[in-house]
């Protein structure tokens, strides 16, 4: 569901700052890619300038798109996390922080502060090293909606930084990515509170109670 225009966006962006699509399929959602090398991901990196990387990636990611076009509203990704995590309503540890997850995830995609092409999952695995430039971003799973979000997936592959320092790591790549501090940190708690999963008494119940204060 999150990944199906993956090709139209690739098209879009035509290798800024992504890997090229060479050829494709859309009936089946089959693709040709540049191939990236040595292909390292950005993991090999010190984490806190990985920050640098997925900051500058995205700022050049997000753009405008003009109607009509085929990219799903955020919302619609959020309408599917809702319905997914009301579905497993009887395993919840803690309903209260559950149900304030739901409640932003729903209202935080509904108020189009920024309206811009998204990664959605633009995180240090998916971004490979390169000749062509340095980095490039694979496997963007396209939907149009607001900047703050799409800073928070690098921040959920950051779990050691944000349980030791908490604000300073939301403040720092709010400020990378020129986004609104509070409306990335409601984000990240909001992901972390109730997107759906298997076990809801995990670490991410923990640092969604850590980072609601």
């Amino acid at each position: 569901m999150e990944g199906e225009h993956e090709i139209a966006a690739l098209r879009l962006l035509d290798g800024d700052p992504t890997v090229r699509v060479l050829e494709w399929d859309e009936w089946a959602n089959a693709m040709l890619l540049e191939r990236c090398i040595p292909g390292t991901n950005l993991r090999e990196m010190f984490q806190p300038d990985q920050d640098v990387v997925i900051a500058g990636l995205l700022k050049r990611f997000w753009r405008t798109v003009d109607e009509p076009h085929r990219f799903r509203p955020l919302s619609d990704m959020m309408t599917h996390w809702i319905k997914s995590a009301l579905a497993t309503k009887s395993t919840w540890s803690d309903s209260v922080l559950v149900n304030e997850g739901l409640y932003l995830l729903e209202n935080l995609s509904a108020s189009n502060v920024s309206n811009v092409l998204l990664a959605t999952d633009l995180h240090a695995g998916n971004v490979l090293r390169a000749e062509r430039e340095a980095w490039l971003v694979i496997d963007p799973k396209p939907f149009v909606g607001d900047r703050a979000y799409d800073a928070t997936q690098h921040l959920l592959n950051c779990r050691s930084r944000l349980r030791l320092e908490p604000y300073p790591t939301l403040r720092r790549m709010a400020d990378l990515c020129e986004v609104d501090y509070e409306r990335l940190r409601l984000w990240t708690f909001a992901r972390l509170a109730a997107e759906p999963r298997g076990d809801w008494d995990d670490d991410s119940t923990e640092l969604a109670r850590l980072i609601s204060m």
